[in-house]
Protein backbone atom coordinates (compact mmCIF):
# COMPACT_ATOMS: atom_id res chain seq x y z
CA UNK A 1 0.00 0.00 0.00
CA UNK A 2 2.62 2.09 0.26
CA UNK A 3 4.25 1.77 -2.90
CA UNK A 4 0.52 2.43 -4.48
CA UNK A 5 0.22 5.59 -2.27
CA UNK A 6 3.64 6.50 -3.50
CA UNK A 7 2.45 6.02 -6.88
CA UNK A 8 -0.79 7.88 -6.31
CA UNK A 9 0.91 11.05 -4.79
CA UNK A 10 3.36 11.41 -8.07
CA UNK A 11 -0.02 11.66 -10.36
CA UNK A 12 -0.53 14.96 -11.74
CA UNK A 13 -3.92 15.86 -11.49
CA UNK A 14 -3.44 18.77 -13.37
CA UNK A 15 -5.89 18.92 -16.21
CA UNK A 16 -4.36 22.31 -18.10
CA UNK A 17 -6.21 24.18 -19.91
CA UNK A 18 -7.63 22.52 -22.18
CA UNK A 19 -11.34 23.25 -23.20
CA UNK A 20 -12.88 19.87 -23.42
CA UNK A 21 -13.17 19.37 -19.50
CA UNK A 22 -15.05 16.08 -20.29
CA UNK A 23 -12.13 14.69 -22.31
CA UNK A 24 -9.37 15.98 -19.86
CA UNK A 25 -11.06 14.46 -17.05
CA UNK A 26 -11.38 10.85 -19.05
CA UNK A 27 -7.67 11.30 -19.77
CA UNK A 28 -6.75 11.80 -16.04
CA UNK A 29 -9.20 8.98 -15.02
CA UNK A 30 -7.71 6.94 -17.36
CA UNK A 31 -3.88 7.76 -16.20
CA UNK A 32 -4.57 7.36 -12.87
CA UNK A 33 -6.38 3.72 -13.03
CA UNK A 34 -3.77 2.53 -14.93
CA UNK A 35 -1.50 3.85 -12.40
CA UNK A 36 -3.50 1.77 -9.80
CA UNK A 37 -3.61 -1.67 -11.67
CA UNK A 38 -0.09 -2.53 -11.11
CA UNK A 39 -1.22 -2.55 -6.96
CA UNK A 40 -4.58 -4.90 -7.63
CA UNK A 41 -3.47 -7.69 -5.37
CA UNK A 42 -2.10 -5.38 -2.84
CA UNK A 43 -5.42 -3.81 -2.78
CA UNK A 44 -7.26 -6.83 -2.72
CA UNK A 45 -5.17 -8.08 0.59
CA UNK A 46 -5.68 -5.01 2.29
CA UNK A 47 -9.30 -4.65 1.97
CA UNK A 48 -9.30 -8.30 3.34
CA UNK A 49 -7.21 -7.88 6.36
CA UNK A 50 -7.63 -3.97 6.97
CA UNK A 51 -10.76 -4.10 9.89
CA UNK A 52 -8.81 -7.19 11.53
CA UNK A 53 -6.51 -4.92 12.73
CA UNK A 54 -6.83 -1.58 14.66
CA UNK A 55 -3.42 0.23 13.14
CA UNK A 56 -3.95 -0.82 9.46
CA UNK A 57 -7.50 0.85 10.32
CA UNK A 58 -6.41 3.86 11.38
CA UNK A 59 -3.39 3.88 7.87
CA UNK A 60 -6.69 3.20 5.70
CA UNK A 61 -8.85 5.90 7.30
CA UNK A 62 -5.83 8.05 6.97
CA UNK A 63 -5.31 7.07 2.98
CA UNK A 64 -8.85 7.68 2.32
CA UNK A 65 -8.76 11.23 3.85
CA UNK A 66 -6.15 12.27 1.88
CA UNK A 67 -7.29 10.45 -1.31
CA UNK A 68 -10.33 12.24 -0.78
CA UNK A 69 -8.57 15.35 -0.30
CA UNK A 70 -6.61 15.23 -3.69
CA UNK A 71 -10.32 14.34 -5.41
CA UNK A 72 -11.67 17.22 -3.31
CA UNK A 73 -9.22 19.83 -4.82
CA UNK A 74 -9.04 18.76 -7.64
CA UNK A 75 -13.03 19.17 -8.43
CA UNK A 76 -13.17 22.13 -6.47
CA UNK A 77 -10.77 23.40 -9.26
CA UNK A 78 -13.01 21.94 -11.78
CA UNK A 79 -15.71 24.23 -9.89
CA UNK A 80 -13.66 27.68 -10.86
CA UNK A 81 -14.60 26.72 -15.05
CA UNK A 82 -17.09 28.24 -17.01
CA UNK A 83 -20.06 26.35 -16.71
CA UNK A 84 -19.58 24.64 -13.19
CA UNK A 85 -22.07 24.26 -11.29
CA UNK A 86 -21.58 26.64 -8.68
CA UNK A 87 -23.90 24.88 -6.24
CA UNK A 88 -22.29 21.46 -5.96
CA UNK A 89 -21.05 20.31 -3.05
CA UNK A 90 -17.56 19.19 -4.18
CA UNK A 91 -16.62 17.72 -1.29
CA UNK A 92 -19.37 15.41 -0.71
CA UNK A 93 -19.00 14.52 -4.55
CA UNK A 94 -15.28 13.81 -4.18
CA UNK A 95 -15.74 11.74 -0.93
CA UNK A 96 -18.46 9.22 -3.70
CA UNK A 97 -16.47 9.23 -6.11
CA UNK A 98 -12.96 8.25 -3.83
CA UNK A 99 -14.94 5.11 -2.48
CA UNK A 100 -16.23 4.19 -5.54
CA UNK A 101 -12.77 4.46 -7.45
CA UNK A 102 -11.42 1.89 -4.75
CA UNK A 103 -14.19 -0.15 -4.96
CA UNK A 104 -13.62 0.04 -9.07
CA UNK A 105 -9.75 -0.92 -7.77
CA UNK A 106 -11.03 -4.39 -5.85
CA UNK A 107 -13.05 -5.26 -8.74
CA UNK A 108 -10.47 -4.77 -11.44
CA UNK A 109 -9.08 -7.71 -11.06
CA UNK A 110 -12.05 -9.54 -12.00
CA UNK A 111 -13.16 -7.89 -15.04
CA UNK A 112 -12.69 -7.28 -18.90
CA UNK A 113 -10.70 -4.47 -20.14
CA UNK A 114 -13.73 -3.47 -22.24
CA UNK A 115 -16.08 -3.63 -18.96
CA UNK A 116 -13.30 -1.26 -17.37
CA UNK A 117 -13.02 0.89 -19.85
CA UNK A 118 -16.92 1.15 -19.80
CA UNK A 119 -16.50 1.92 -15.91
CA UNK A 120 -14.17 4.71 -16.38
CA UNK A 121 -16.62 6.17 -19.66
CA UNK A 122 -19.79 6.46 -16.83
CA UNK A 123 -17.14 7.75 -14.10
CA UNK A 124 -16.58 10.93 -16.48
CA UNK A 125 -19.84 11.06 -17.11
CA UNK A 126 -21.11 11.08 -13.53
CA UNK A 127 -18.40 13.56 -12.36
CA UNK A 128 -18.85 15.89 -15.78
CA UNK A 129 -22.62 16.05 -14.91
CA UNK A 130 -22.06 16.41 -11.36
CA UNK A 131 -19.92 19.62 -11.28
CA UNK A 132 -21.20 21.44 -15.18
CA UNK A 133 -24.60 22.57 -16.44
CA UNK A 134 -25.66 20.95 -19.63
CA UNK A 135 -26.39 23.02 -22.64
CA UNK A 136 -30.08 22.83 -21.64
CA UNK A 137 -29.18 23.84 -18.59
CA UNK A 138 -27.10 27.09 -19.15
CA UNK A 139 -30.00 28.17 -21.66
CA UNK A 140 -32.68 28.18 -18.97
CA UNK A 141 -30.32 29.68 -16.37
CA UNK A 142 -29.41 32.71 -19.67
CA UNK A 143 -33.21 33.02 -19.84
CA UNK A 144 -33.95 33.21 -15.92
CA UNK A 145 -36.03 29.91 -16.44
CA UNK A 146 -35.99 26.67 -14.51
CA UNK A 147 -35.36 23.26 -16.16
Amino acid sequence: MGDLVGALSGLDLELGESSDVRSALRTLLGRAFASDMRFLGAVRAWQEIVWSDPELAAKHRAIHAWTGARVTALFAQLQQRPGARQDADVGALARAIDAMFWAFLAEAMVVSKPELERWLDSATHLIYHALFLDPQDKDAKKKGGRR
